[in-house]
């Protein structure tokens, strides 16, 4: 996933994950976007300080999906 396209997708509402479940991607109230991991809190930024490089390999990003999106199988 793109920078643009994480950023893209938080903007919609939707909850972007890295890596796994406990780490999610939000955007703060001063515009910053970042991994914060669910279980105590601690947060990084998205990307680096310049902007320039993800925390994080683009293809370990990913949108959960709703439950109204999964389908069982039989």
């Amino acid at each position: 996933m793109t920078l643009a396209g994480i950023k893209a997708a938080v903007e919609a509402g939707n909850r972007v994950h890295w890596v796994n479940s406990g780490y999610v991607v939000t955007r703060d109230d001063l515009g910053q976007y970042l991994i914060t991991f669910t279980r105590n809190g601690s947060a990084i930024g998205l990307t680096s300080r310049d902007s320039t490089r993800l925390n994080g390999e683009p293809d370990e990003v990913f949108i959960e999906e709703k439950a109204e999106d999964c389908h069982e199988v039989f």
